[in-house]
């Protein structure tokens, strides 16, 4: 029944765009997740998909290209999020809860004084990556794979950047660069995520894959491969299961990644449990 679901999927153009740029985007914010959950940021996701959405309002209401606005307010939130994060004037969970019920709040009122939610705008919200044009799916897929080239680029400076900001300026890491390209591309993988998952799930690609991986592996290179592993079985697992059960793309992939992460904890605390009996 499974491979007739595959074979099913991959007779359809638009499903095997769905597909490409699904797996591409999970693997971005696996891999970007890791460093932002050990960092304390996860909850930076979560408000830059509001901003994302209050942004893509916006450009619905003006007629403009979504990327062109959410992009760009995306990366100086994120930006401004993590310096303040970094300060100790206003705490970095209040300030995310600002910024995101906040751009929540502009976005309602965008719509509700423009053309009301239309197809777009409900789209953004709660996902719609089988809805993705030629041209969406080239583009998210060149920028996944920038996000992904970039990451690897630099892996070894956000690795001693993730784990410690004093040695890492010690041996001449200039952890407030390496902050913004982290930054940068959480911002961006938010905004192409959100077609995918829409802006109420999109924080999820990024906190429960890394979580999951942090439960099974010790290391940090083990749990970067694991986090893309599981994220990406998982968007894979999702998009069967919502071919099949006719549900949403996106509330099924958190559905089986939340499934994933309860099996790893159960699965922890068997293991933990026989370490200490065998002590």
């Amino acid at each position: 029944m499974i491979l007739d679901t595959v074979s099913t999927i991959f007779s359809y153009p638009f499903l095997i765009r769905a597909v490409i740029v699904g797996v591409l985007v999970s693997l971005c914010a696996s891999l970007l997740g890791v460093s932002l959950v050990l960092k304390r940021y996860s909850m930076i996701g979560d408000g830059l998909s509001h901003v994302g959405f209050g942004a893509l309002a916006v450009a619905a209401a003006l007629n403009a290209a979504p990327l062109s606005v959410a992009v760009p307010v995306c990366i100086i939130c994120a930006v401004c999020l993590l310096g303040i994060k970094d300060s100790s004037k206003l705490a970095g969970d209040a300030a995310i809860a600002i910024v995101s019920s906040g751009a929540l709040a502009i976005g309602i009122m965008v719509i509700s004084m423009s053309s009301g939610m239309n197809t777009d705008v409900y789209n953004y919200m709660f996902g719609s990556i089988l809805a993705l044009s030629h041209t969406d799916a080239v583009l998210c897929v060149v920028i996944s794979i920038v996000i992904a080239t970039v990451y690897i680029l630099f892996y070894n400076r956000i690795f001693s950047f993730t784990f410690d900001d004093v040695f890492a300026r010690a041996t001449g890491t200039r952890t407030g660069v390496y902050s913004i390209v982290l930054a940068v591309l959480t911002a961006v993988t938010v905004v192409i995520g959100i077609r995918m998952m829409g802006a109420l799930l999109i924080s999820s690609l990024i906190i429960f894959p890394a979580t999951t991986s942090m439960r099974i592996c010790r290391t940090y290179k083990r749990v970067i491969v694991m986090s893309a592993v599981i994220s990406v079985i998982c968007f894979v697992v999702g998009m069967i299961l919502s071919f099949n059960a006719m549900a949403p793309v996106g509330a099924s992939i958190v559905v089986v990644n939340m499934a994933v992460f309860f099996v790893a904890v159960i699965w922890s605390a068997i293991k933990n449990r026989r370490s200490r009996k065998n002590r």
